[in-house]
């Protein structure tokens, strides 16, 4: 299976000024909105599919969706919050209508998988040097900021979640947590399903060894990623 490419690095080739975030929707939004490029997804949603798709016949059988920074915690830098579960859905949304059109044109068939990425906040360091006990997040709002963005993705139709660019494993750990509350909590038709769950991990390579930014090393960030203890059968 061949997972898509980087949709930011996509976006950016045609350099989309401010004008281009705002699109039509958004010409009066207070504050400055170039950079959200999840934002797109509503502003711009056909150059969105496009890539999509583009992604699609070079070959990818995984569409990401346009979700990295989708959360109410990564778009509070843009006093956005309550647009997160549109952007999350509508995300899915655009991402299989370019499977579909690609499986049409080629026989071929795609999957989606949402993108959850790891906010712009870390709950395992202090931002504050002179304080290494403070933080500026806890567990229980990235629980709950990762549980709203994933039972949207749910709604628009992914077939798994993408838990993508950890660095920080207790992030990881919040984000699979949410999955679980949520799988726990699906109650109503439309959301019982099964989803496969991904964990992409971002690695400095160090002579000898692998470890993430954080200094985890492989194993160990994938045993602090997980939100219950393994079954031991």
């Amino acid at each position: 299976m061949v997972i898509d490419g980087a949709m930011g690095t996509a976006i950016q080739r045609d350099r989309p000024d401010e004008a281009g975030y705002r699109g039509d929707r958004f010409t009066e939004w207070p504050s400055a909105l170039q950079g959200n490029n999840d934002l797109l997804t509503l502003s711009q949603p056909g150059a969105i599919e496009d890539i999509h798709f583009a992604y699609a016949m070079a070959g990818a059988d995984i569409l990401e969706t346009n979700t990295f920074s989708s959360t109410s915690i990564a778009q509070a830098d843009y006093g956005m919050q309550e647009f997160v579960y549109e952007l999350n859905r509508d995300g899915a949304r655009l991402a299989r209508r370019a499977a579909i059109k690609a499986e049409r044109a080629d026989g071929r068939r795609r999957f989606v998988a949402g993108a959850l990425g790891p906010t712009n906040r870390t709950a395992s360091l202090s931002p504050d040097v002179n304080d290494p006990g403070f933080r500026n997040i806890s567990y229980d709002e990235l629980v709950g900021a990762y549980t709203e963005a994933t039972r949207a993705l749910i709604e628009g139709g992914v077939y798994l979640i993408l838990v993508e660019t950890i660095f920080d494993s207790l992030n990881a750990k919040a984000a699979l947590g949410s999955g679980d509350r949520l799988t726990a909590a699906m109650t109503e038709q439309a959301f019982q399903k099964y989803l496969a769950v991904l964990l992409v991990a971002l690695l400095a390579l160090f002579p000898g060894v692998s470890a993430t930014t954080f200094g985890y090393v492989t194993l160990a960030a994938l045993a602090g990623s997980q939100p219950s203890p393994p079954d031991p059968t």
